[in-house]
């Protein structure tokens, strides 16, 4: 059973917990405004019922009490009061009912520096706050402008508080959304660099057998036929591919591959080089030799994200060849595991002789020269990340070899 996300469990909370607890709350302000009524006096006691109210409703059903019409309802019925209420007494049932409405009106301040838009927030927590420092006047009016003045920045401190605290909440928000929408981009980056890299490994294939079957077919049309199958194999593998790399946003896990017998995904490994490698000597011409003689344990040693790396760099590896060296002789892969028992060194090395000066070097290797994907910078950020190296270039006479240290984490 799946895990609730961050905003399933605040629904939930808020549904099971919060919500009722508010209904039971404004139930009590109603019942108590309706007792404290005569004695309190009417006119503190509606303010401070529409304040508590307004407070909870927003508070427990946000999804469908407006909460910018809800704070100006609020603040009139608070300006009022203060305006026109009853002379100031002390009664001790007035004091708890303006005590009442000031710690609403708080709360409500808090509740618009949160979830309000920015500009209706700022105005809208001046005012409340305003409102929340002079709400006290309606009990006593000092003697002078001097300690009334005192005596409302005093209880404006609160007002800043809840504003501080909303705006606080706010910004946790913000960064949350902002940390999602990056990683969102990040994957799709990631899916966008799996279809490049896997699928331009059988395009290139699709691309270099038709251009040999346009070569033989004048001569020898009766090759073409094995050529074409080889086609429809390479491009259903490409479809393959791409069902493979867009499975990867349900796992959230890397590269991912179909399962034997299952309808899941995994990831791809080490077990996969060697289709690779065949497929690429099937759509060549040239002698591929393949070292990897791991047993089930070795590979079992191997940490995913090493194996997936190590199977990436083969397949831009061979890819490469087939755009920019496809008359070479030989190629070469080699994937190897250290001596190390605790920690065996995973060595990945591909290899191609320099191209035949006998048979041209195709269509694709002459003008396929052309930039995109991760390329193999890419796949050394990828490696440092790792904490291995990946050093590529020029072997021999005119030959070429990638070559990936990828220690175990």
């Amino acid at each position: 059973m799946p895990l609730p996300t961050g905003n399933q469990s605040g629904n939930l909370v808020r549904g099971r917990l919060l919500q009722p607890l508010c209904a039971v709350l404004a139930a009590a302000t109603v019942a108590g405004g309706l007792v404290t009524g005569p004695t309190a006096g009417w006119r503190a006691v509606v303010p401070m019922m529409v304040a508590v109210l307004g407070a909870l409703a927003v508070a427990g059903r946000r999804d469908r009490v407006p909460i910018v019409p809800t704070a100006v309802v609020v603040a009139v019925a608070s300006a009022l009061g203060t305006l026109f209420g009853d002379p100031p007494v002390q009664r001790q049932s007035t004091g708890l009912v303006t005590l009442l409405e000031i710690g609403a009106t708080l709360l409500l301040v808090c509740l618009v520096a949160r979830y309000a838009g920015a500009r209706a927030a700022v105005v809208l927590c001046a005012v409340l706050g305003v409102l929340a420092s002079t709400v006290i006047l309606r009990l006593q009016v000092p003697p002078t402008l001097l300690e009334a003045a005192a005596q409302c920045t005093f209880f404006a401190l609160g007002a800043v508080a809840a504003c501080a605290v909303g705006g606080y909440l706010r910004g946790l928000e913000g960064r949350r959304l902002r940390s999602v929408h990056e990683a969102r981009r990040h994957q799709r980056l990631q899916l966008a660099r799996d279809l490049h890299d896997f699928v331009a490994h059988d395009v290139s294939a699709i691309v270099v057998l038709a251009q040999a079957a346009q070569v033989v077919g004048g001569d020898h049309p009766e090759k073409v036929m094995p050529i074409l199958s080889q086609i429809e194999t390479a491009g259903q593998q490409a479809l393959r591919s791409m069902d493979r790399t867009v499975h990867m946003l349900d796992d959230g896990a890397g590269t991912a591959a179909p399962a034997a017998g299952e309808g899941k995904t995994r990831a791809y490994g080490l077990p996969d080089i060697a289709d690779v490698v065949d497929r690429f000597r099937s759509a060549g011409r040239s002698e591929v030799r393949l070292d990897m003689d791991l047993t089930p344990e070795q590979i079992a040693q191997v940490p995913r994200e090493v194996a997936s790396t190590a199977h990436r760099i083969v397949v831009e590896a061979l890819t490469n060849i087939r755009r920019h060296a496809a008359a070479t002789p030989l190629v070469s892969v080699s994937v190897t595991l250290g001596p190390e028992v605790a920690e065996p060194v995973l060595t990945v090395s591909v290899t191609n002789s320099p191209p035949s000066i006998t048979e041209p070097g195709g269509l694709l290797g002459d003008g396929g020269r052309r930039g995109g994907g991760t390329g193999l910078t890419g796949l050394a950020e990828r490696v440092g990340a790792l904490g291995g190296s990946l050093e590529y270039g020029g072997h021999g006479d005119g030959g070429w070899r990638v070559t990936a240290v990828l220690p175990p984490r």
